[in-house]
């Protein structure tokens, strides 16, 4: 049995596909190829059916999501036939959230007769355990990471984001669609409404959304997270263990030596 990798945007998908015995078939969202790794195959939403078809053709019979996608916009002209009868399931599914969506997505492979694998099914060691990875946490950091997680709960059960920042109790900041990135950015830009950072910098976290299918879209950081942190001037990143994947952690350890930040899986 084949098995393919459907990949986002960003370095997951080859991490992925480096440590597997075979090597996978790559598809790729039009628009939304991933780093490092050669895309064998490329589709758009609006000739899904033709897509998974053309997947059962080429002998695959295990598929893993991998990567950052936004939603494609629609061109009704390129929809065929049978894609079109699946659209207004998937139509609905998007004006409830993308957690709706994506269990949607993961129901039609599976209709079509695909196994979805998730990423730790296939690479464990990518979603460290419980620990501290690098630096030192404080009671302080042990607070403000506490107060993160019940926000991300909070959210995660709308469906809204998978991080938070948090300063001495205070939420600096959320995710939500811009993603992380945009989020460290608003931290970084805070200024004066921010408390003393004498008394706790504060921590980025990040974890899975509540009852979340854990096959596909669970959060992803990496060195360049880190350095957004150390940019914001927060003390470390603390992440829900187990259930958020690090990209190059070894290095990920290193660099938050050198930025003097701690990183810790949360239990």
């Amino acid at each position: 049995m084949r098995t393919a990798i459907i990949a986002g945007q960003g370095r997951l998908p080859a991490a992925l596909a480096a440590g597997m015995a075979e090597p996978p078939l790559v598809a790729a969202l039009d628009g939304f190829a991933p780093e490092g790794l050669t895309v064998d195959l490329r589709f758009r939403v609006e000739r899904l059916v033709p897509f998974l078809r053309a997947l059962e053709r080429d002998g695959v019979g295990q598929v893993i999501f991998a990567g950052g996608v936004t939603r494609p916009r629609l061109d009704p002209a390129l929809l065929d036939e049978a894609t079109a009868g699946l659209l207004p399931r998937l139509m609905a599914a998007m004006q409830q959230g993308d957690d709706a969506t994506l269990r949607v997505v993961i129901e039609l492979f599976e209709e079509f007769g695909f196994t979805v694998a998730g990423v730790e099914e296939v690479a464990p060691a990518i979603l460290p355990g419980a620990g501290v990875l690098a630096g030192t946490v404080t009671p302080r950091d042990e607070a403000d990471a506490a107060r993160a997680a019940a926000i991300v709960a909070a959210l995660g059960a709308v469906d809204v984001g998978q991080g938070a920042v948090v300063a001495q109790g205070l939420c600096l900041g959320v995710e939500a669609l811009p993603g992380t990135d945009a989020l460290l950015a608003q931290v970084a830009g805070i200024g004066a409404l921010r408390p003393d950072p004498a008394r706790g910098k504060g921590v980025f976290y990040k974890a899975a959304k509540p009852g979340q299918d854990r096959r596909i879209d669970l959060p992803t950081i990496g060195p360049d997270t880190l350095r957004a942190v150390a940019a914001a001037g927060l003390a470390g990143i603390a992440v829900e263990a187990g259930s958020v994947i690090c990209l190059e952690l070894d290095e990920m350890k290193r660099l938050a030596g050198e930025l003097d930040l701690f990183l810790w899986a949360r239990a």
